[in-house]
């Protein structure tokens, strides 16, 4: 059996506890220039299925000149993928890949062994006035997966499953729900949508899934009888039949989840592994700055500076 805080002993079950296990409400941190709030890791959950990191980005307005800049930074045992509402945002890494990260497309990238990557608002986009707004999420990989080469998929909007009825929609970005499946292969079995609700319309979450969970991004929803608002995340319990219901406002809402790991993840700055002999590795290797023969490279196209190993 996989690994998954919930599924204890001790747990009582039935009657016992409510539908909802988790509530989490997401920390704020000033990145330089906006705010992001992170959900994920948290300290009542670490996971929710393979998902280990979860940040809400703005919504931020920048002035003309301002914009997104975080420099060539690496990355080990996960794969990300940032989805964006509103904005664009340069993509560049050490495979070659030159991307922009545009609304409701996939940018799947798995780090593996070692990858290093940017993100950036260009001189073009920060000639006006512009916004900013999205989320972005780790997926750790699981133990056999870790050390596997670095890769880069992208998905446009249109090639995504789109699901329309009574009310609600949802875009598929990730894995698999009510039948359908994104194209982006994954290393784990998972389900990651966007979904956007009328005025009290109903949603069953994904059943077939070990783990699940939802982040109110707008609006309002209730879940077995509770209200929640915009900036919360539910987990709940493992087999439970659960239902969001969209309040007067209506909801935009990120649904995530999918199989547990076969236990808890070492994370240290952009690290993530099974173990800390792997962090320690991967610290020594962008310590050397061995960028013509060790096992980072910078991005080809955005080579001129990269972020240096943090002193904590």
């Amino acid at each position: 059996m996989s690994w998954n805080p919930l599924l204890d002993p001790h747990t009582p079950t039935g009657d016992a506890v409510d539908a909802i296990d988790t509530v989490i409400v997401p920390r704020a941190r000033d990145l330089g220039g906006f705010e992001v709030r992170r959900a994920l890791p948290a300290p009542q959950r670490q996971m929710v299925g393979p998902f280990i990191f979860f940040d809400q980005m703005g919504p931020a307005e920048f002035l003309t000149g301002q914009g997104m800049d975080v420099r060539p930074h690496p990355h080990i045992g996960l794969a990300t993928v940032t989805y964006l509402y509103r904005g664009k945002v340069h993509h560049r890494d050490s495979l070659g890949t030159d991307q922009w990260i545009e609304p409701g497309a996939v940018n799947w990238m798995v780090a593996g062994h070692g990858i290093t990557h940017s993100e950036r608002t260009d001189e073009e986009v920060a000639q006006a006035p512009h916004s900013l707004f999205g989320i972005q999420t780790w997926v750790a990989l699981p133990e056999e997966a870790e050390d596997r080469a670095a890769d880069f998929v992208h998905a446009a909007a249109d090639q995504l499953p789109f699901l329309e009825a009574e009310g609600k929609s949802v875009r598929l970005i990730l894995g698999t729900a009510y039948g359908a499946k994104a194209p982006v292969e994954t290393a784990s079995e998972m389900f990651y949508a966007d979904a956007v609700l009328a005025p009290g319309s109903r949603l069953p979450m994904p059943d077939q899934h070990e783990d699940r969970g939802v982040y109110v991004v707008e609006g309002d929803i209730a879940v077995a009888g509770q209200q929640f608002g915009a900036g919360q995340m539910m987990v709940f319990r493992p087999g439970d039949a659960i239902t969001l219901q969209a309040g007067e406002a209506g909801a935009r809402l990120m649904l995530l989840g999918g199989e547990t790991l076969n236990g808890p993840r070492y994370i240290w700055w952009n690290f993530v592994a099974s173990s800390q002999e792997r962090i320690e590795a991967a610290k020594e290797a962008w310590r050397q700055e061995d960028w013509a023969h060790g096992r980072f490279q910078l991005p080809p196209t955005d080579n001129r500076e990269f972020i240096p190993l943090p002193t904590r």
